[in-house]
Formats: C-alpha cells, sequence, structure tokens
C-alpha cells in the first residue's frame, strides 16, 4: 500500500469541469505541471494559449492582463508588483544606453528619482519639459530622444497638458510616447483613442494601486500596449527580470473592477463639490481641478474627457489641491492637515479614505510654475465618506489652524 503521505500529494481526484462563478478562479503556482514531455517542449506562454511557469501567467493573472487591455482600450496587458515597477519596465524595456527619456517637469516624483538615479547610471539620459508647452516638448527633442513621458493632469499641481498637441508631436518624430493612466482609470479618457479619431498612446503605464484596487491594500501596475511588437519588447523584459504579482493581489483586484466606475463617479463627484467649496473659501488662493473652469488646462480637460463621455461632461477623478495663501507659514498649513479628522495623513489615492498631504512645491520643480500662485500646495483626495462629513471637516480644520 502506498504511505498516505504519497497519495495526499499525489491523489488522482480532479473536480469536474464547467463550474462558473461570478469571480474567476485563483491559481497560486510556481511549478506547472506538464501532461507529457512532448507538452513540455511544445508549450508558448507568450501567446497566453497555455502555461508554462507561474511567473509567466495563470488563469488568475491571464484574467485579470485580458480585463485590464479592455479597461485601457488596448490589446496587450503585462502586471506589475506596484506602479513604478510599471514605469520602470517600460525605461527598461525601451531604452539602452545612448538614449535619451523626457518628462514633463511635473511627472510623478518616483519618476523622476528613477530617471536622476538608475536611468543616468545606465548610461541614459533624461530632460524635463515644460507640461503646459506643446512647442517646449519639441524644443528638446533630438535624436537621441526615444521615450517621451506623458502625465495627464500632473503630479500634485493637477494641470492638464495638451495631450493631443503631445501625442501628434510624438507621432510626427517617430518617438514612443508613454502614458501613465493612473488618475484617468481607463474611465476619464481612452489613451487608445485620444481624439474619438484613433489618436493612441503608444504605451499606457497604470498603478493599479489606484482606482481599479480601490481598497488601499493591494500594491501593482499594469502596462498597456495595442502593438504586438512593442508588446513583446516590453513582455521580454518583463521575463528576464522576473517581475510578477501575486494570486491573491489579483484576486483582490479582480473582485474590486466590476464595481470601478461607480466608486470613481462617487469620488468624482465629491472631490468637484469639495473644490468649489474651498474655490470661495480666503484661506485658499487656488484650487487646483481640471474640471474646474480657470484651473491650469480646463480647456484641454474638457478637449480630451469631454469628448471621452457621452454626456460631454467629463469625468476628473477624486484628487485636488489647494494653494494656501502665502501668509499662513508651513507650520499652520501643517496644522491644518494635522486638524483634519477624517481626511488621513497618507500618500497614495482611490481607496475608501479621504487623504490629505502638504507638498514643498518649490523643491520638486525646476522652478515656480507661473500658472500656480505663491502659498503651500496641499493635495485632497475624496475618499468614499459622505460629501457633508468631508466638507464639515475641512470647514472645522481651517476654523482651527487657519483663522481668517
Amino acid at each position: 500500500m502506498t504511505d498516505k503521505t504519497t497519495v495526499l500529494i499525489h491523489h488522482p481526484y480532479q473536480p469536474p469541469e464547467g463550474f462558473a462563478a461570478p469571480q474567476a478562479g485563483v491559481f497560486k503556482a510556481s511549478t506547472v505541471i506538464f501532461p507529457n514531455v512532448a507538452a513540455l517542449r511544445s508549450r508558448q506562454w507568450t501567446d497566453k494559449s497555455s502555461y508554462t511557469y507561474g511567473l509567466h501567467g495563470t488563469p488568475t493573472t491571464y484574467a485579470l492582463e485580458e480585463r485590464l487591455a479592455t479597461l485601457e482600450g488596448g490589446l496587450h496587458c503585462v502586471l506589475a508588483p506596484s506602479g513604478l515597477a510599471a514605469l520602470a519596465l517600460v525605461d527598461l524595456a525601451l531604452l539602452k544606453s545612448g538614449d535619451e527619456v523626457l518628462l514633463p517637469d511635473n511627472v510623478y516624483g518616483p519618476n523622476k528619482a528613477l530617471a536622476e538615479g538608475e536611468l543616468v547610471g545606465w548610461g541614459v539620459t533624461h530632460q524635463y519639459y515644460d507640461p503646459v508647452s506643446v512647442d517646449d516638448l519639441a524644443a528638446r527633442m533630438s535624436s537621441r530622444t526615444k521615450l517621451v513621458w506623458l502625465e495627464a493632469p500632473g503630479s500634485v499641481t493637477m494641470e492638464f497638458p495638451d495631450l493631443i498637441g503631445q501625442m501628434r508631436l510624438c507621432h510626427r518624430q517617430n518617438v514612443t510616447c508613454a502614458l501613465d493612466t493612473t488618475w484617468a482609470a481607463g474611465l476619464a479618457f481612452d489613451a487608445f483613442d485620444l481624439d474619438g479619431k484613433g489618436l493612441a498612446v503608444d504605451v499606457a503605464a497604470h498603478a493599479i494601486t489606484k482606482y481599479p484596487s480601490g481598497g488601499g491594500d493591494v500594491l501593482m501596475g499594469s502596462v498597456v500596449t495595442r502593438d504586438p511588437a512593442l508588446h513583446r519588447k516590453i513582455q521580454l523584459c518583463h521575463m528576464r527580470l522576473g517581475i510578477n504579482i501575486g494570486a491573491n493581489d489579483a484576486e483582490a483586484v479582480l473582485r474590486s473592477l466590476p464595481s470601478l466606475a461607480l466608486r470613481y463617479g462617487h469620488q468624482d463627484h465629491t472631490a468637484r463639490a469639495l473644490a468649489r467649496w474651498c474655490a470661495a473659501q480666503p484661506q485658499f488662493v487656488q484650487v487646483l481641478h481640471p474640471a474646474l473652469p480657470g484651473a491650469p488646462g480646463h480647456a484641454h480637460w474638457q478637449q480630451v474627457c469631454g469628448a471621452a463621455d457621452a454626456r460631454g461632461q467629463g469625468a476628473a477623478a477624486g484628487i485636488f489641491s489647494v494653494v494656501v495663501d502665502a501668509r499662513y507659514p508651513s507650520a499652520q498649513v501643517d496644522a491644518f492637515c494635522d486638524a483634519l479628522q477624517f481626511f488621513k495623513l497618507g500618500y497614495s489615492w482611490g481607496g475608501p479614505e479621504s487623504l490629505v498631504v502638504p507638498y514643498d512645491l518649490a523643491s520638486m520643480r525646476r522652478g515656480w510654475p507661473e500658472h500656480i500662485r505663491h502659498g503651500t500646495v496641499v493635495r485632497l483626495v475624496a475618499g468614499l465618506e459622505a460629501e457633508a462629513d468631508l466638507q464639515a471637516d475641512l470647514a472645522q480644520a481651517l476654523a482651527r489652524a487657519l483663522p481668517r
């Protein structure tokens, strides 16, 4: 009789096929079992027609990749263990020594750190361009420029660039353009059909950590493309780096995706209401929200996001920033943030809790942007709490820390 230990490992039972449920199954594997040597030698993972090793995909990760590609309007997707890892994957797959990458001056801070740290050490140079000037981007392009990062809206200061003009310039110059689509979440605009006529970015990188996850408990990134050759470059680099995600994280995002549009819409509505309220408070000299008339890049937001919305109203996520009057020292601004009760101090966004972070903008940019009033920039993120409670929270913190 075979020992029970062996039987438990090699038990012959197989569940019957045909089980279906609302959620995809969770498959955890490093080793994938082959039925015979011929299958071991012939199976391919690159086209998702089969499985060879857990790192290269399981039914769970394949399902998530396909859904995220659809969300972005693309055809191919690879997953990374964080949004920053997705950005780094794009750089590593597409740049080599002697190349140059251009980034907007308001780009996500860790993307700057990546360029200034690792990329420089590997012989890849970089320049920062004015995000609100297509002419400045054009002036910085050269034969060495192989990749342009776009961001809409800009990190912290929320200005919405002329995305259509930037993308058309990249196409004319035959330079690959990659867009960080985290803010749009695949809903505010379609990165692969930005103007309704097929104008597409080459690469869409997305911090799935944010809205697709929705719980503030998952780190993940995605890289989506439409071009098969470009996807293959990224896919093979992804394989050689040995990066991927855990099945439980994939499950968490798969469970959250069906409610993505509902959550995004709610947080968008709340943030707009709070932004309008903040605009009426004398302690704030500027409110930076692309959907507000007069905000930096509002017309470009309307052009892109309004066109993507069947109602023509445009979507705008749940994030905005305020510029606190320069007469209040930074210590008072910090006290305002500390006084908030429902807005918690913390990075990221897209989860159920509202968040707040004060920023030292002067240390983040090459120079103070002309379109930003002087003062301390504070970023506010709307969660899923009631709008009235969040507004009352802002009001009490202003009264305590920033009296008129």
